[in-house]
C-alpha cells in the first residue's frame, strides 16, 4: 500500500517545541510522530505508530525465538496482589492509585511480576509443566515526578516484560542467558549502540541484575567502565573497593581543635593548611564529611535518622544512597529535625555524637580500620584531628553513597574507571523466588514433594526505543531512521508540476509497491524545497527524487543517512531499490 502525503494525517514543524530538552524530543514533534497530550503523555500519529510497530515485531520475534509466550494482562490491576509483595507500599508515589465506584482500591500496572506469578499458579501444578516463558507488550504506568524528555521519561509507555518460571537455580541461568542473548540480537537490529552494565535489582528484588544502556550524552544514567577490563555498571551498583584495614598502634591520640568560622570542608581544609601550625598538609580527602538523612520503610509513619560518613572530597550521589536504602524512602533533614536534636551541630557533626544519642552510622568503605580522619567535634567551630577508625569510633556498617569518579580503581583491580552517560533500553534480573514464596508458587516434584520455583524477569522499553534510537540516528537535517524501523523503505518526492512528471513518479510508486516495497509518495501541491525539507526532516532511509531528469529518463536516488545521491536510469530503479531495501 502507497501512503500519499496528500492525505497522511501529517503536519510538520519548522520550529522546535518549546518544552524540548534532547534531539529526539525535539525531531519526533517536529516531524509529525508524536504529539503531547499531558505531562509525561503522548499521542502516537500514524507515522509514529509505524515505527513503534516495527520495533515491537522486531522484539516479538526474538522473544518468540527462544520459547515465549504472548499473553496480555490488564492495566488496571486489584491492590491485593501488590499487598501481599508489598509493593503497594514500597512505589510508593510512583503509584497511580484509584478507586472504582464501590471503594474498592486499584492500581494503573507499572510491571506485572504478581500477576504473572499468579496467573501461572492458576494454570499449571506439576513439575513436567516447566519451564516456561511468558511475555506481554502492554502499556504501563508510572507517575514521574518530573517527566521530561518526551517519550524517552513518559508517565505512560509501552514496555515488553518477561518472566521465566524455572524448577532450579540452573534453570534460571539458562532462562536468563537465553533472555540476555535475546536482547542482544534485538539491540544489535535495530544498529543501537549500547553497553551492558552490572546493575541494582531496586524495588523489583532478586539477586543478578544487568541493565543494557543506549550510548547517549542526553542520557539521565552515567555508568562506568574499566580502562582495562571488561567491568562495566551502572554508578548505582559500583562496589567501593575497600583498602586494607592498618595497624592501630603508634598513631596519635585524637586530639581537639578549635577552628573557627569552618562549617564546610573548603574552610576546613584552608584554616587547617594556613592557620593551625599542625606541621602537616591536609587536602579533602584527610576529612570525614558526615550528611544525615532521615528514613521511612514502606508503610511506616515514623522517620529514623541516618549518619553517612564520606571523604570530604566526596559528594554524596543521591542515586547511589538511594539504591543502598531501597526500599526505604530518603530525605535530607530540615530545620524543624535539626530544632528537635541539639546535638547536631550543623557542619560541625562527628561520629561520637552520633553513636551516643543512638543514631545508625554507616560509613564509606574507604573508612577502615586504622585510618585516621578530621571530622566535626560536635561542637560550634571545633573539629577533631586523627580519629581513628576502629580505635575512636566503630561504625555501624558500610554503604554505597559517594559519588564515584573517573580515575577511581576499578572494583575488579584492572585499570581505572571511565565515565559516560547512557539511556537504559533493557533491564534483567534473577528475581529467585521472592514472588514465588509470597504466592506460593510451587510444582509437585517425581517425589510428590512441592518445589517452590524460580522466577526471572526481563524488560524492554519499546516505546522509549523509538525516542533512542532517534537520539542516535539524527543530524542537523533531521531523523535517520534505520530502514529496520523507519515508517517507509522509500520516500518518493515529486519534484516538478509538469503532469508527466507526476505520472512518472505514480508508477514509479506503484511499481516499488508492487515489489514489496513501503513507500510514502509526496503527492502535494508543495513547492520542492519545502518537500525536500520535510524528506529530511521525517528521515527515511532512501529519497527517490522524480524531477526534471525524467525527460532524460533519470531520477535521483539519495541516502538519507550519507547524503550520497546517484542518478538512476527510469527503467533501472525499481530493481536497483528493491536490491537495496533487501540488502
Amino acid at each position: 500500500m502507497i501512503t500519499r502525503m496528500s492525505s497522511l494525517f501529517l503536519r510538520t514543524l519548522r520550529e522546535d517545541p518549546a518544552d524540548a530538552e534532547v534531539p529526539s524530543h525535539k525531531l519526533l514533534v517536529r516531524g509529525g510522530y508524536v504529539r503531547r497530550v499531558s505531562p509525561g503523555g503522548y499521542t502516537w500519529l500514524p507515522l509514529g505508530l509505524r515505527v513503534l510497530r516495527n520495533i515491537e515485531r522486531v522484539v516479538r520475534e526474538e522473544m518468540d525465538a527462544i520459547g515465549g509466550q504472548e499473553l496480555q494482562f490488564p492495566a488496571l490491576l486489584p491492590r491485593e496482589p501488590y499487598e501481599k509483595t508489598g509493593r503497594w507500599t514500597e512505589y510508593g508515589d510512583n503509584l497511580f492509585r484509584l478507586k472504582d465506584r464501590k471503594g474498592a482500591d486499584y492500581l494503573l500496572g507499572p510491571t506485572h511480576e504478581e500477576l504473572f506469578a499468579l496467573t501461572v499458579k492458576g494454570e499449571y501444578s506439576s513439575y513436567k509443566d516447566y519451564p516456561v516463558v511468558l511475555y506481554q507488550v502492554q502499556t504501563k504506568y508510572r507517575d514521574e515526578a518530573r517527566p521530561r524528555a518526551g517519550i524517552l521519561r513518559g508517565r505512560e509507555f509501552v514496555m515488553k516484560d518477561s518472566y521465566s518460571f524455572d524448577l532450579d537455580d540452573e534453570g534460571l541461568e539458562r532462562s536468563y542467558q537465553l533472555h540476555r542473548g535475546a536482547y542482544i540480537r534485538i539491540f544489535e537490529r535495530l544498529g543501537l549502540d549500547y553497553v551492558i552494565v552490572a546493575a541494582t535489582s531496586g524495588a523489583m528484588g532478586g539477586s543478578a541484575s544487568e541493565e543494557f544502556l543506549a550510548v547517549a550524552p542526553t542520557g539521565e544514567d552515567t555508568y562506568v567502565r574499566s580502562t582495562e577490563s571488561e567491568f562495566a555498571a551502572n554508578v548505582e551498583a559500583v562496589v567501593t573497593p575497600a583498602p586494607a584495614p592498618r595497624p592501630l598502634e603508634g598513631l596519635p591520640e585524637a586530639q581537639v581543635h578549635h577552628t573557627p568560622g569552618t562549617p564546610t570542608i573548603a574552610t576546613l581544609v584552608d584554616f587547617l593548611n594556613e592557620k593551625a601550625d599542625l606541621g602537616r598538609t591536609f587536602t579533602a580527602a584527610d576529612t570525614l564529611k558526615n550528611v544525615l538523612v532521615k528514613t521511612r520503610q514502606p508503610g511506616a509513619e515514623e522517620w529514623e535518622f541516618l549518619g553517612i560518613g564520606v571523604p570530604g572530597d566526596r559528594e554524596v550521589d543521591q542515586k547511589r544512597l538511594e539504591a543502598s536504602l531501597e526500599p526505604a524512602e530518603v530525605a535530607l533533614l530540615d530545620e524543624s529535625d535539626f530544632a528537635k536534636s541539639p546535638f547536631l551541630v550543623k557542619g560541625y557533626i562527628g561520629p561520637k555524637a552520633l553513636q551516643d544519642n543512638g543514631i545508625r552510622y554507616l560509613v564509606d568503605p574507604r573508612v577502615v580500620t586504622g585510618t585516621a580522619w578530621v571530622t566535626g567535634a560536635d561542637k560550634v567551630d571545633h573539629h577533631v584531628v586523627d580519629l581513628v577508625a576502629g580505635r575512636d569510633f566503630t561504625p555501624d556498617g558500610t554503604i554505597e553513597a559517594a559519588e564515584v569518579r573517573e580515575g577511581d580503581a576499578s572494583p575488579d583491580g584492572k585499570g581505572t574507571l571511565v565515565a559516560a552517560r547512557g539511556i537504559e533500553i533493557g533491564h534483567i534480573f534473577q528475581l529467585g523466588r521472592k514472588y514465588a514464596d509470597a504466592f506460593e508458587l510451587d510444582a509437585l516434584g517425581a517425589d510428590s514433594k512441592p518445589i517452590r520455583i524460580t522466577m526471572g524477569s526481563y524488560g524492554i522499553g519499546v516505546s522509549r526505543l523509538v525516542g533512542v534510537i532517534a537520539e542516535q540516528y539524527n543530524d542537523e537535517l533531521g531523523l535517520v531512521w534505520p530502514r529496520v524501523v523507519a515508517p517507509a523503505d522509500v520516500h518518493v518526492v515529486i519534484a516538478g508540476k509538469d503532469e508527466s512528471v507526476a505520472a512518472g513518479a505514480e508508477q514509479l510508486a506503484a511499481e516499488l509497491d508492487a515489489a514489496g516495497v513501503r513507500v510514502l509518495l509526496d503527492d502535494r501541491k508543495a513547492t520542492p524545497g519545502v518537500k525536500f525539507a520535510d524528506a529530511e526532516l521525517i528521515g527515511v532511509p532512501t529519497i527517490l527524487v522524480v524531477g526534471r531528469g525524467l525527460a532524460k529518463g533519470v531520477v535521483e536516488v539519495k541516502d538519507r543517512a550519507t547524503g550520497e545521491r546517484q542518478d538512476v536510469a527510469v527503467g533501472e530503479v525499481v530493481p536497483h531499490l528493491v536490491k537495496l531495501v533487501q540488502s
